[in-house]
């Protein structure tokens, strides 16, 4: 997307006649509107997707925000959630019923993940997971009740992309909706729909906020597609976000470009020091011309994020808690997309040396100053 027109958008849009020339949108904490009379009321009751009514359904507040995320990711309307796996779950949910089945790129988000194996098992909804780097492989894996793919691309552990442009082709020919998570790269570098992607979703407690202060997530796509999510899942099930939170949100997009700028600098110079350091076997990080989809990524992303993986050269549970307990800069947890540096180990959750990815340590980079952090993960390698 042109850089003036990402400002545009993060700046003014949806923001022309604020009440009482307000520079900053108001919080319109309220739970309920008021009608004028009967005709306005019945209305509003009759059309709850494009009225204000009871803040379970639309909000002013909120509403400015879903204007500009739709906007950037280049999609005719948007719809906020409570949390980012509510966004993925009612993204799913609205498109498939009992014996239907998913295609999914194996290395998705662990709660997508949950979804799939646990959550919609129990409606008989099939799923067949795949690595997502060979369009051959996804379309073997099609089947006469396949109704979604369900892309994530680069996955958030090791990387890896899909040619979504060859995939999106794929599914409209067998009629077949694809969704994307692309909390990773963010509209400022991807834009999915232009590539044909039907839906794409994002974790919005990551990059949008900003700060590691917010729950939500967001759906973004068709006029018909968001309105269906809305009027069968997100009513239903009320995964509501509050008037604030989307007033939060709207204060973390004021620095979305600026910050996701600064991300992808700081990740290119870390991201350079470590897969030529001698404790590292190598860096995962789609933008480094070591990646191997280098060309793929920079066909289809025009930057980068902060998250990327190192995998190191020990399988010794030891040396790997060394090398996590002597970061000073990098705070152990889990998500990324705040300003602050994050490391999360692979063998946390998988303590199975035997599990091929068992040395991988993921992290991400912060709004710091790239030579000091670089300055910490150097000692820290050193102590292994």
């Amino acid at each position: 997307m042109d850089q003036k027109n990402i400002s545009k958008i993060l700046h003014h849009l949806a923001e022309e006649d604020l009440p009482f020339g307000a520079v900053t949108p108001p919080i319109f904490q309220t739970s309920i509107f008021a009608f004028k009379d009967f005709d306005s009321f019945s209305e509003a009751i009759s059309d709850e997707a494009n009225s204000y009514l009871y803040t379970r359904g639309n909000n002013p507040t909120v509403n400015i925000l879903e204007k500009k995320l739709a906007a950037l990711e280049h999609g005719e309307k948007a719809k906020l959630f409570g949390s980012g796996v509510a966004a993925i779950s009612s993204s799913i949910l609205a498109f498939v019923k009992s014996h239907d089945h998913i295609v999914c790129v194996k290395d998705c988000y662990s709660w997508t993940k949950t979804l799939l194996e646990k959550y919609l098992k129990r409606f008989e909804i099939d799923h067949t997971f795949v690595e997502g780097t060979d369009i051959e492989e996804i379309s073997a894996a099609i089947k006469p009740n396949t109704k979604i793919i369900y892309l994530e691309s680069p996955t958030t552990f090791t990387f890896k992309l899909q040619n979504l442009k060859e995939i999106a082709h794929l599914a409209k020919e067998k009629g077949i909706k694809t969704i994307i998570d692309n909390t990773w790269s963010t509209p400022i570098f991807q834009n999915p729909i232009d590539f044909g992607i039907d839906l794409v979703v994002h974790s919005a407690s990551k990059y949008f906020g900003g700060h590691s202060d917010l729950v939500a997530g967001v759906v973004v796509g068709s006029e018909e597609d968001v309105k269906h999510i809305f009027e069968t899942e997100f009513l239903n099930i009320g995964a509501v976000p509050d008037p604030f939170l989307g007033w939060l949100i709207l204060r973390g997009l004021r620095t979305l470009q600026v910050r996701m700028e600064r991300h992808y600098e700081n990740a290119m110079q870390v991201a350079s020091f470590l897969e030529n350091h001698e404790k590292v076997k190598r860096a995962i990080y789609p933008l480094l011309k070591s990646h191997p989809q280098h060309k793929l990524a920079t066909e289809q992303m025009s930057g980068g994020s902060g998250l990327f993986s190192i995998e190191l050269k020990t399988r010794d549970i030891e040396k790997i808690k060394i090398f996590t307990n002597s970061l000073r800069l990098f705070k152990k947890a889990v998500s990324w997309g705040g300003y602050e540096s994050l490391v999360f180990p692979y063998a946390v959750v998988h303590p199975d040396s035997s599990d091929p990815n068992f040395s991988l340590v993921r992290l991400h980079i912060g709004l710091e100053n790239s030579e000091l952090l670089i300055e910490d993960l150097s000692q820290a390698l050193n102590k292994i």
